[in-house]
């Protein structure tokens, strides 16, 4: 019994000994994970991309002035909105959305340190819902955001956007681009193509604020949500960059978004559909314009004196025309001096031209 106990113990120690020794080699082996400044390669880039992009991103406050009361002269000045812009040079150019700064009587920019700047308006494009700013801030306070390109986006890919919702300056939220091409009404009922459709949380407040991709360019323009309750529900739209890199130079130089014109007044689009039109309906042209000068024509009159309907113009360039939002558009695709083949149905005759569009300053209708 004494032997065998004594092997016993001897074998119990010797696995005991093998076992600290795995033990201590696994280890060495083995680095301790440092768990307080662990990330995943993901969060690494987020954490870098809002460092980089925060600096770029600024507070906008609309503010009205008020009368205290209906029977007072007296004015106040009150806030009445604000929302998020960012740096679009060193010049101190703002960019935002027109909806954020509609009716203010002053618009003031805060910083990422906290300075504040009185802002001027440069230019407004409530078709699409840009506005350019303007701050007398010096340039070693003023960080531009580097411009991506919205064309080479695809459904899947990581985005992030930097706002001030709810007053809550500077917030992150990340998402993916849900789908590409959606459409939008803007403020003045016309519709905003090619939008970004984000699930990335933008809530109230992040309204002109950037959409940035994983490499801290920007890519969009937050602009809108559906959500029955007003707050976030997963589903956003940013105006593309592409566009915003074509209208800032157009409100910078102009004030307002440069469109080529046909020079033509048309039949209100809700009149056309009561009466079965389908495709923009010219009322007149205007004398020594494209229209005119290519032989399109408005409503005429007959020796009774009845109106005769002139030209339908139902498709410019190959794109179909249905109504002026489709003209509108296919018109913000050209120059002042491109030449255009629009066709329109006249007397149920389908007609063609060839116009070569004007700029809008060159209107000049008769009275």
């Amino acid at each position: 019994m004494t032997g065998i106990s004594m092997r016993s113990t001897t074998l119990f120690s010797a696995l005991l000994a093998l076992l600290l020794t795995t033990q201590s080699l696994v280890a060495a082996e083995t680095p301790a994970i440092d768990y307080v400044n662990f990330h995943t390669e993901d969060e690494v880039n987020n954490i870098e991309v809002f460092k980089e992009a925060s600096p770029s991103v600024v507070f906008v406050t609309n503010s009205a002035l008020y009368r205290t009361s209906r029977f007072s002269l007296n004015v106040q000045e009150m806030p009445q909105g604000s929302g998020t812009g960012f740096i679009w040079d060193k010049s101190g150019l703002i960019v935002t959305n027109t909806h954020v700064i509609e009716g203010a009587t002053r618009i003031t920019i805060t910083l990422q340190d906290q300075s504040t700047w009185d802002a001027t308006i440069v230019g407004k494009a409530p078709d699409k819902d840009l506005a350019l700013l303007k701050i007398d801030a010096p340039a070693d306070l003023l960080t531009p955001l580097p411009l991506g390109d919205s064309s080479l986006l695809e459904v899947g890919r990581k985005v992030i956007a930097i706002g001030n919702p709810f007053g809550l300056d500077t917030t992150l939220t990340v998402g993916v681009i849900s789908a590409l091409g959606r459409e939008i009404t803007s403020m003045t009922n016309r519709k905003i193509r090619d939008v970004i459709q984000t699930d990335a949380s933008i809530n109230p407040g992040n309204s002109g604020g950037p959409l940035l991709n994983s490499l801290g360019q920007l890519v969009g323009v937050n602009t809108q949500i559906i959500s029955p309750s007003g707050a976030s529900a997963g589903i956003g739209f940013a105006i593309p960059v592409n566009t915003v890199k074509k209208v800032i130079p157009q409100l910078l130089q102009y004030g307002q978004e440069m469109r080529p014109v046909l020079g033509l007044e048309q039949i209100p689009d809700n009149y056309s559909r009561q009466q079965g039109i389908e495709g923009v309906a010219i009322l007149r042209v205007f004398p020594d314009m494209p229209a005119a000068n290519a032989g399109l024509m408005g409503v005429q009159q007959d020796s009774r004196g009845r109106l005769l309907l002139g030209d339908i113009i139902i498709e410019v360039d190959g794109n179909k025309i249905a109504d002026s939002d489709d003209l509108l558009n296919s018109l913000e695709q050209r120059m002042p001096g491109d030449r255009v083949k629009v066709l329109t149905l006249r007397n149920n005759a389908v007609q063609e031209f060839e116009v070569e569009l004007s700029a809008p300053a060159e209107l000049q209708p008769t009275p």
